[in-house]
């Protein structure tokens, strides 16, 4: 194969991956319906950095560090399942609260840096998706591969996972999905975390078999 070609092969299995439903596309999709598109923006952008440290960790080898070292892996998989339980418990918490709007109709104490740290926090919080992302590279990559397609990895990484999330967030911020979690916000919310909650327990629950 070529190196556009394993580049295509590997972005075609990872973009599959970053589409099915999961706590990330839950978050990205709330902060965007609540909070403002820019906002759910900002949370894409934490999801892509983190799946570039993901895709550096696999390239370089130190997710082989977590399947070797077991309670490290575990310790991982655990506090990113606490995580997403903790986020859950907040999101379910606050569903009650009403929220208060400015001009533009969004929420007056979002924080861009904040929606970027928890898209970044949410993304790591399951190093299943390393392994994942080293699985992939073991079974397309060539056994020398040339450093120009080591380089490129990342940003393909990258790409896919903001664009995907920046779709979610532009999705989820038009008129009419706010329209619809403004009028029933406390359920949606308490969906969000249960949702969220969920997955963090089962994170944990296979972290213990």
């Amino acid at each position: 194969m070529t190196s556009i070609a394993i580049v295509l092969s590997i972005a075609g299995a990872i973009f599959l991956g970053a589409m099915s439903p999961g706590p990330s596309f839950v978050l990205v999709s709330r902060i965007s319906i609540a909070n403002s598109r820019l906002e759910g923006l900002c949370a894409a952008l934490g999801m892509g950095a983190g799946g570039v440290l993901f895709a550096v960790l696999a390239l370089v080898g130190l997710t082989a560090l977590f399947q070797q070292v077991e309670w490290l892996y575990l310790l991982f998989k655990l506090a990113g399942g606490a995580y997403l339980v903790y986020l859950g418990i907040r999101i379910w918490k606050g569903a009650l609260e009403p929220l208060e709007l400015n001009s533009s109709g969004f929420r007056k104490t979002g924080s861009l840096p904040k929606s970027f740290l928890i898209g970044f926090v949410t993304q790591i919080a399951n190093p299943k998706t390393a392994v994942v992302y080293a699985s992939i590279f073991a079974a397309f990559l060539p056994a020398d591969p040339p450093p120009a397609l080591l380089y490129l990895l990342p940003g393909a990484v990258f790409c896919i996972e903001f664009g995907w999330y920046s779709f979610v967030a532009i999705l989820f911020s038009a008129h009419r999905p706010r329209a619809v979690y403004l009028a029933g916000k406390s359920w949606v919310d308490r969906a969000a975390g249960f949702v969220l909650g969920a997955l963090g327990v089962r994170l944990i629950s296979d972290s213990l078999r």
